[in-house]
């Protein structure tokens, strides 16, 4: 009798703790996968590849998810499926479900739903295009070249 109520009290704590809102934040970069997926439930699900300063930073990109339960994000769905084919910078607002409000994944795949999507920047993947688009010369990318010097390398050669 002990056990069962341990476990009922257990499983309520567990069902009254859970909550919707467990994080809210944004993040920003371009769109490297969108898809429709699913075995029993359909979702749009997404990876982000973040940038920093406008440089792709590295490490895993951030899984987000379109929640099944609303009904108001076909004009967001269709931003994401455009930004994916042009390569377009974007700004994701998102929250973060925690507990048993995802447990069967009836939602999405992840516990990361989105609010809200911004278009940061629609010449992010080809910046050239840029330049010719506002009547200058096509231009050329230049990489930063780093240049390490060992003083103890340099005082060898001087000894010489």
């Amino acid at each position: 009798m002990k056990k069962t109520l341990l476990a009922v009290s257990f499983m309520l704590l567990c069902f009254t703790s859970c909550k919707e809102n467990y994080s809210n934040g944004e993040k920003v970069g371009n769109l490297i996968e969108f898809t429709s997926k699913g075995v029993f439930y359909d979702s749009w699900e997404g990876r982000l590849n973040l940038t920093q300063t406008g440089m792709n930073t590295s490490g895993e990109p951030f899984s987000f998810s379109f929640d099944n339960d609303r009904d108001d994000q076909k004009e967001l769905i269709e931003i994401m499926k455009k930004a994916q084919v042009e390569g377009w910078k974007l700004k994701i607002r998102y929250h973060e479900v925690w507990g048993f409000k995802n447990f069967f994944n009836n939602r999405g795949e992840t516990d990361y739903f989105v609010d809200g999507v911004t278009v940061l920047d629609k010449d992010f993947a080809n910046p050239l295009k840029r330049q010719a688009v506002a009547g200058g010369k096509a231009g050329h990318v230049v990489d930063t070249v780093y240049l390490v010097v060992d003083k103890n390398e340099i005082k060898k050669y001087l000894r010489k």
